[in-house]
């Protein structure tokens, strides 16, 4: 992937002597970049599942679902993996299969499942919410071990000091995973229904531009009137 085309944007188009003329073709252009990007991204990746979720995401090739079931989730999780990357999924509505994984890694990732989107915490927080505060390097170990990397956020974990730490797919890309999630809106609202789902809802398909609102909390919608989404829960993220 390449770099930050949010920051490349904002540190372009504000310089003084910007031409302004030109911006609407611009932000296309740079629009068009991050989606070739996320495919890009989405191409290296294999999936399998079990009939009860996704079971495994990595870099390398795997053997296809067993069943029509399995095969079906596998690909919602690319359709949603895909639209994550694109800036358009602020959640993911498929089921994981961890039922393999060990106990200790299980509280691991359920632990890193909590962390908020858009927001990161250190391993020591991690080894703090399972009780094992002085397993802070066995948490690396187990989240650099996800067998489910993106849909359980692994990446959202650093260093105490603020460093990003290990990632199965390379910092570089944990990297940008952190930044996408601070440019990727996490709320949104249809003026006409009132209602706010999180971004990446599938009533959010169906929002007309002009009746799209963006929020930064369920508080703030609530505070204007709107109700939580019956289907995506906003109130729960």
């Amino acid at each position: 992937m390449k770099t930050d085309h949010v920051d490349e944007i904002l540190k372009r188009y504000f310089q003084p002597d910007a031409d302004q003329s030109d911006l609407a073709r611009r932000v296309l252009q740079a629009a068009r970049e991050s989606a070739r990007d996320a495919r890009r991204l989405l191409d290296t990746i294999a999936i399998n599942a079990t009939t009860r979720g996704v079971s495994l995401i990595r870099a390398e090739r795997l053997d296809k679902p067993a069943t029509a079931a399995a095969r079906r989730l596998a690909e919602q999780a690319r359709e949603e993996l895909g639209e994550y990357f694109e800036g358009k999924r602020a959640f993911f509505s498929v089921p994981v299969d961890l039922s393999a994984t060990p106990d200790f890694q299980k509280k691991v990732l359920a632990a890193a499942s909590r962390i908020p989107f858009g927001e990161v915490r250190p391993y020591a927080w991690v080894a703090q919410r399972i009780g094992h505060p002085r397993a802070v390097r066995a948490v690396g170990t187990a989240l650099g071990r996800n067998p489910v990397p993106f849909i359980v956020p692994c990446h959202r974990v650093l260093q105490t000091g603020g460093g990003l730490g290990g990632y199965l797919f390379g910092t570089d890309v944990k990297s940008r995973l952190l930044s996408l999630e601070r440019h990727t809106p996490v709320f949104e609202g249809c003026t006409s229904t009132r209602i706010v789902c999180r971004v990446g809802c599938v009533h959010g398909r169906h929002m007309r531009p002009d009746r799209r609102v963006v929020f930064a909390s369920v508080a703030d919608a609530r505070s204007i009137g709107y109700r939580p989404c019956k289907v995506c829960r906003p109130q729960a993220a």
